[in-house]
């Protein structure tokens, strides 16, 4: 069985940069990933300095081949447990390939939950978009949509109209509070209450609007959906790891979760982290995970210069 300082079970952004991180310190590291990142339904990636506008899939490319250039090792698959064993923990990756190392970095991020209304998901990241500092820049001026019926969609539609003066909040009836309603209207922002049937597409393969109930079609050219957040952190969980009332495992401000050895960086911990967030918490937890590290050897050091 490989044994390695640190495996790292997830390869996006905060994987890969605190799998460089480590690497660049000499560490044994394995990075394992399924291969399937949050953001591959999107062309290309923004507010990442230097980095503007490149593909997601571009940026995890380099991000693999820097870490293999410092001899990291990268695995594709998924792991599907974790468990402690005499000097640390083993993974067991799918498939039965077990590894073991001293400590874990969990990055397994997060999935997006979005209404069931036909034809919605298949728009994903392309014209049904989630994050306004994400796309909202690629979509100015144009006719806006944005679904409303959840918590903080209200607000989260005020934030959407810096982007275009033309947006229309679409909502279940009798949800808006007169606050919300009076707030709204009051930065012209269109309401429409009612149920929404289908995102009607054209033949061309572009958003032409949303379906309502009544079979009246509303023109968009994009619509901003707030997702529900759900980690990916059955992984965590099962280790025992504390989390909030909510299902968020805790970790302190280094990434560490509650059960010794075990870290968590990215959106699996921070549903607000853009790619360049992540990419910084990983790299942060890194180094407070090596600083572990090192104590661990110091105390070895000192065990084997007494008993010698």
């Amino acid at each position: 069985m490989d044994r390695y300082d640190v495996i790292i079970i997830g390869g996006g952004a905060a994987g890969l940069s605190a799998a460089l991180v480590l690497a660049r310190a000499r560490r044994s590291i394995a990075v394992v990933d399924a291969g399937a990142p949050r953001n591959a339904p999107a062309a290309h990636l923004h507010g990442y300095l230097s980095r503007d506008g490149v593909a997601p899939t571009e940026l995890l490319a380099v991000g693999r081949r820097e870490v293999h250039g410092y001899g990291g090792t990268l695995l594709a698959g998924t792991v599907t447990k974790i468990g402690p064993d005499e000097t640390g923990f083993t993974a067991v990756v799918d498939g039965g390939q077990q590894i073991s190392a001293r400590q874990i970095l969990v990055t397994t991020g997060l999935r997006d939950e979005i209404p069931d209304i036909p034809g919605l998901r298949s728009r994903w990241a392309r014209d049904v978009l989630h994050c306004p500092y994400c796309h909202g820049h690629e979509v100015r001026d144009r006719q806006l949509g944005m679904l409303g019926g959840t918590p903080g969609a209200v607000r989260y539609a005020q934030i959407v109209r810096q982007w275009s003066d033309d947006l229309i909040y679409v909502t279940p009836p009798d949800l808006l509070t007169a606050t919300e309603r009076s707030e709204l209207r009051a930065r012209a922002i269109g309401i429409v209450e009612g149920t929404i049937d289908e995102v009607v597409i054209d033949s061309d393969d572009h958003l032409r609007g949303l379906r309502m109930g009544d079979g009246c079609v509303i023109p968009f050219d994009a619509v901003f959906v707030p997702p529900r957040f759900v980690p990916t952190n059955h992984l965590l969980l099962d280790l025992g790891c504390a989390a909030d009332p909510d299902g968020w495992v805790s970790v302190d401000s280094t990434g560490r979760t509650s059960v010794a050895g075990i870290w968590a960086a990215g959106n699996v911990v921070d549903p607000r982290a853009q790619v360049i967030t992540a990419a910084g918490a990983g790299s942060a937890t890194a180094i407070a995970l090596n600083a572990d590290l090192v104590d661990d050897d110091i105390r070895y050091a000192v065990h084997q210069l007494a008993v010698t």
